[in-house]
């Protein structure tokens, strides 16, 4: 690997390509390499594989999506980022089904559905049994059907249990712990016909060859356990993650989705690109905390936290730490302040300040557009707000402007140094102005 140790113009000399015999190498007669000797061609390929893209993008935005998705699907941060980029382009991507998937992600009208080969546990052998018999036999109807019609040798309990599990049964039934209850059941049933079909002992309907009676015979002889009420939601999110790796059907941040656009447009995703001396603010819930205690004796504490497009570790030291502690606990769902830090080539979030979701308020003032492109009218809220600011470190409630016509509503939110101490204060200031303003939370709106 080469090392540059020098940047100077020597003018115009011919340049070779290296690794090619005979005198054709990128270095100059004096052993030095040239630097720009970039192949014009290969920046025309690029430049065309750049256009194709972004006319498939532009054009067919669902396909290209599924194509994208099923291109990076080993890797998780690469497909959380990407399932953020379909909400915002408003495509759905569904959870596997077992009546719809095949093995990779697939492109429908409006939406993206999951492939079975995103499911843990199950395998390639597992699923290209399931498919054939699928097409062979048509939908599966209920999971006695299934169980009577698999091989067991390739679709075992496990990828079963997690096909339950991560939603992929829901077009048959949606009480998932109640098929997870069924399913020994089920399996010993379909085992014990399995045996008697090879024994010479079938039923009538096996004997008559009729495949819509047998399905209805399976559904109804198949025994069922004891009734039981399904996983509550955050356990069947739980589950999902576990087996997908991600949120599918729901998110807890996701009905927080367009407030969070406003308050914190910065997805986790694209800290990477963001200054290091910024403050910046996200929403994000905590997926594990890791309490540390430092050498002084100090506590504090390492994170996991994620949004709806990524994921990152972030720490929250002893000073911030204590004033915050009571909401840093695991699934916790916060708008946090902080800044990135870069170490070892590492993306951290150093968070300074956090707030539980459901108690962040907003300032809201209604503006025509007229008022908003008054030079005194901004003038006059400029120094209103300067006024309901205080100390800098107290001022945390954001201000958002709302400018509509009769054609339409939009959402500013004003920059950091425009927030506010008391919201209610601010609103009493800004009526009095003239301003029509109101608080509001985060949740909710």
């Amino acid at each position: 690997m080469a090392k540059i140790i020098d940047r100077r113009s020597l003018g115009i000399q011919p340049v070779y390509d290296i690794g090619v015999e005979q005198d054709h190498n990128f270095v100059l007669s004096s052993g030095l390499v040239a630097s720009n000797c970039f192949n014009k061609s290969h920046s025309t390929a690029y430049g065309y594989v750049t256009y194709q893209t972004a006319y498939l993008k532009a054009n067919y935005p669902t396909e290209y999506m599924a194509a994208l998705l099923t291109s990076n699907s080993g890797d998780q941060d690469k497909v959380q980022k990407y399932i953020a980029n379909c909400l915002s382009l408003n495509i759905q991507v569904e959870p596997p089904d077992i009546n719809r998937s095949g093995v990779d992600f697939t492109p429908l009208e409006n939406s993206i559905l999951f492939g079975l080969s995103a499911v843990r546990s199950v395998g390639e052998g597992a699923i290209e049994s399931l498919l054939k018999v699928r097409d062979v036999g048509g939908k599966f109807i209920s999971l006695a059907d299934l169980c009577d019609r698999i091989d067991p040798r390739a679709v075992n309990r496990r990828a079963l249990e997690a096909l339950i599990q991560c939603g992929a049964f829901d077009c048959i039934s949606l009480n998932r712990n109640q098929l997870v209850h069924d399913l020994d059941l089920v399996l010993d049933w379909a085992q014990s016909r399995a045996k008697d079909r090879l024994s010479g002992q079938g039923s009538l309907f096996d004997l008559m060859g009729d495949t819509q009676k047998q399905k209805s015979s399976a559904g109804f002889e198949a025994p069922k356990a004891p009734t039981v009420e399904d996983f509550p939601k955050q356990e069947k999110l739980r589950l999902e993650k576990e087996l997908l790796g991600f949120y599918i059907s729901d998110h807890p941040l996701k009905s927080v989705q367009q407030s969070a656009r406003i308050l914190a447009p910065v997805n986790l995703s694209d800290l990477e690109d963001q200054p290091d001396d910024r403050i910046l603010s996200a929403i994000v819930m905590l997926t594990s905390v890791k309490p540390v205690v430092t050498k002084k004796g100090d506590s504090m504490a390492i994170l996991q936290i994620e949004d709806l497009s990524g994921h990152t570790e972030a720490v929250v030291f002893p000073k911030s730490f204590a004033r915050i502690k009571e909401y840093i606990v695991a699934d916790a769902r916060l708008m946090v302040w902080g800044k990135v830090d870069r170490r070892d080539e590492q993306v951290q979030f150093i968070i300074e300040d956090a707030e539980p979701i459901d108690q962040v308020q907003m300032v809201m003032v209604e503006l025509e557009p007229k008022d908003a492109g008054d030079y005194m009218a901004c003038d006059k809220l400029r120094n209103i707000l300067k006024e309901q600011r205080g100390e800098d470190e107290k001022a945390k409630i954001p201000v958002v402007a709302i400018v509509s016509d009769l054609n339409r509503r939009q959402f500013i939110r004003l920059g950091g140094q425009f927030k506010v101490q008391n919201p209610q204060a601010t609103v009493a200031a800004l009526t009095q102005e003239g301003f029509h303003a109101r608080t509001s939370l985060l949740v909710g709106t």
